[in-house]
């Protein structure tokens, strides 16, 4: 099928995918790009909808063997693509899948898992980075409450579709904090007041980390909750990292600790 209008009833129902409110009613939500794309199908996931922009056949080779992936294909004009689109400069393969159902009594866990718990984090950007990490740094397992959407497709471009192979779930605090309480994790807040440089602690067992919004970080019940809280050290003028920069710095401590480095 061919829709040439940006005003097409079709593609203002996709258009409105960019809002989590239409996400949650629908149980869809959109993932812009060749490579992003490719990993979710990767991941499982199946589309049921493929968009093709005018040039996306001339761009990826790959068009029309996702194509045969998706319950339905719609080539679509620029116009009605960069209706669709959340970028500036549309990506010329969009897919529209059905956001994942998980249940948090399935995720198996290794011995001493290395867990992630986000909490709050309300920039798309910070939240795709700090997946990324997540993923480079082999966590076992992410777990995001409140905040940003997970399904956001800021969230996704910038976690540049490693969002599909991690294991991530998000919870509302209070799930959120039993999961945790019920795999017997040794939690880790981060926070400006921590009473130890964040390589002072220890990381090689059962460790979740905490981490909060950019400008107010955890909230108090999360810092209580914690049984460590540490602290990244700042020499300069700025008074903190950026969540996705602080995290990144968290999980490589213990992974180089994991790894046979000492303290």
């Amino acid at each position: 099928m061919r829709i040439e209008s940006p005003k097409n009833p079709r593609i203002k129902a996709l258009a409105a995918l960019k809002e989590k409110r239409e996400r949650l009613r629908t149980g869809l939500f959109l993932v812009e790009g060749l490579r992003e794309v490719r990993r979710a199908l990767e991941a499982g996931l199946r589309p049921e909808i493929l968009l093709l922009g005018p040039r996306a056949k001339a761009v990826h080779e790959e068009a029309e063997a996702l194509a045969k992936e998706a319950k339905e294909v719609l080539e679509v004009s620029q116009a009605a693509l960069e209706r669709v689109s959340s970028r500036e400069n549309p990506a010329q393969v969009l897919a529209v899948f059905p956001i994942p159902q998980k249940d948090p009594r399935g995720f198996q866990l290794p011995l001493d898992p290395l867990v992630l718990a986000v909490v709050g984090v309300e920039k798309p950007g910070n939240l795709g980075a700090i997946l990324r990490s997540a993923d480079a740094a082999g966590v076992d397992l992410v777990l995001v409450s409140e905040g940003v959407d997970l399904y956001s497709p800021q969230v996704i471009r910038n976690s540049t579709g490693t969002l599909f192979h991690l294991a991530v779930l998000p919870l509302p605090p209070e799930e959120m904090g039993r999961l945790l309480e019920e795999r017997g994790l040794f939690l880790v807040a981060a926070t400006p007041q921590g009473e130890k440089t964040y390589w002072e602690e220890e990381y090689r067992r059962g460790v979740a980390f905490l981490v909060g919004a950019e400008d107010e970080g955890l909230p108090q019940a999360w810092l209580e909750r914690a049984q460590a809280r540490v602290r990244i050290p700042m020499e300069g003028r700025a008074d903190s990292l950026n969540v996705s920069v602080a995290t990144a710095l968290l999980l490589y401590e213990a992974l180089r600790q994991r790894r046979g480095g000492g303290r």
